[in-house]
Order: structure tokens, then sequence, then C-alpha cells
């Protein structure tokens, strides 16, 4: 059962606030279990570095917990971060698996990013992390 104390650390939730400030996570009542945790959107844009153009990807993130969970609407505006940074695709699909590793620390995860056709490529990148 989720508890108050389990709330502690998140400050994004609940409240009316579009600022990121950072990934969010509440604890994970089951980390002697691997299970699964699976997250998509296809709402993710940020720039071409070189041409300032926007890119619009479908993001899924995999992982499997430890001791955190992360948060989803600080994950969400983590993801609205993104929209006028110039970065390469391939970049920031492994910014994004970094910055949920440094967060929660999870046993294993995947990133995978699918960007939409632009001259006529599409590009899908997928990043992925087991804890040793």
């Amino acid at each position: 059962m989720t508890v108050k104390n389990n709330m502690n650390d998140l400050s994004l939730l609940g409240n009316q606030t579009t600022e990121f400030t950072g990934l969010e996570a509440f604890p994970n009542l089951n980390p002697d279990r691997d299970y699964t945790v699976t997250l998509s959107s296809d709402e993710f844009t940020c720039v071409c570095p070189k041409t300032g153009q926007p890119d619009f990807a479908g993001i899924t993130i995999s992982y499997v917990p430890d001791l955190k969970i992360v948060e989803s609407k600080s994950l969400k505006l983590y993801f609205l971060s993104y929209r006028n940074k110039g970065v390469f695709h391939e970049h920031v699909t492994n910014m994004i698996l970094d910055d949920l590793i440094e967060a929660i620390h999870p046993r294993w995860c995947r990133v995978q990013a699918d960007f939409g056709i632009r001259g006529g490529i599409s590009i899908t990148v997928e990043a992925e992390y087991n804890k040793e």
C-alpha cells in the first residue's frame, strides 16, 4: 500500500507547475521482485543542432526498478525540457538513459526513440543499461 511518506520527495505531482526541476522518484515497495515498468510518449520534440528544424519522436522507456520508481509527471516535464534543445537523435537517447540511471538506479533500462521521417529517412535509436 502506498503511504503518505512514500511521496515526500514528490514536488511536481498534484501541482500546477510546468517548470522542470528534475526527475523525481518514489520508493519501490516490491524491491525483492523483478518486474518491468514501461512508459511511452509520442510527444517528444527537440531540434536539429545544425538547422534548428524540429524533430519529433516517440520515446519508450522500459526498466526493472531497484529501490526507486520514476514519477511520470516529472518525466513528462523532463521531455518538455528538450523542446528547444539542439541535439542529435543518438545523443539525446543516451542522455535520457543516463539521466534515468542517475535518478532511479534501475537494475535494467532501455530507452527507444523512434524519430519521424526527415529527408526520407526515419531513425530509431535504442540505448540499454544493465546494472552489474
